[in-house]
């Protein structure tokens, strides 16, 4: 379930993009409501009870208010994802500056105490991309889903009617290729959302009854090749590699 912002009827997300707009109403009221998240990532870092008094406090508001003016959706994943990295990594730079000035510093970090902030903040920032990654193959996959209906067509067609072996699968995805890179082919299937089966005999050394049996599977992998499909595309290059 996606946070929101307490006293407007909207999420962190959108209420970041109307701060972005220069809304000084809706920045205050995230900060203040954060402040709890802020302590906690900072006292993760620093390994004890963080106040509002404390210097790294101010440096985690400092760090949670750069990670409001710097998220876009673009990038995926959530601002508090996104935010924890920030706050950690302006944490840990903090305390290494301190640590450098005062000798006898309670700021001062052992050996496994640094290296384990370290490794918690890499953690962090893995987990970050890893949501950010899953993100972007949901929208890729709902794009695909969408673009599979005109043509009658679902995942659970694909799954059905997809090739059983990495032969014909290959084969089946070398006449997509031959269809993307063939204009009239290629225009012909958009326009008519069906094969050229005719044309494509002239232009593919692949029987007609292979192409008829495969029609759903080469429909697919022809959408995918002509579109913005980072993740599925990868899946072709493995077939075609195997």
């Amino acid at each position: 379930m996606p946070y929101t912002v307490i006293g407007l009827d909207e999420s962190v997300e959108q209420t970041v993009s109307l701060i972005q707009d220069g809304d000084k109403f809706r920045q205050n009221l995230l900060i203040s409501q954060f402040k709890p998240f802020v302590a906690k990532t900072v006292s993760q870092v620093c390994k004890r009870y963080i106040r509002e008094q404390d210097d790294e406090y101010s440096i985690g508001l400092i760090a949670f208010n750069e990670a409001i003016e710097k998220y876009t959706t673009e990038k995926g994943g959530s601002l508090l994802s996104f935010a924890q990295v920030i706050i950690k990594r302006k944490v840990i730079d903090f305390i290494r500056k301190e640590a450098k000035t005062k000798k006898s510093s309670h700021y001062t970090l052992s050996e496994d105490e640094n290296q384990n902030s370290l490794i918690e903040t890499q953690l962090s920032m893995e987990e970050y991309e890893v949501e950010r990654e899953a993100k972007k193959r949901k929208e890729e996959m709902v794009l695909f889903k969408e673009n599979l209906k005109p043509f009658n067509l679902s995942i659970k067609d694909l799954v059905k009617y997809s090739p059983k072996h990495a032969d014909a699968r290959k084969n089946a995805i070398l006449v997509a290729i031959a269809i993307t890179q063939n204009q009239e082919l290629q225009n012909y299937l958009f326009e008519k959302k069906k094969l050229p089966i005719n044309c494509l005999q002239n232009n593919v050394l692949v029987s007609r009854k292979t192409i008829e049996r495969n029609r759903k599977y080469i429909i697919a992998m022809t959408i995918i090749l002509t579109g913005d499909y980072l993740y599925l595309n990868d899946y072709l290059k493995g077939v075609l590699q195997t």
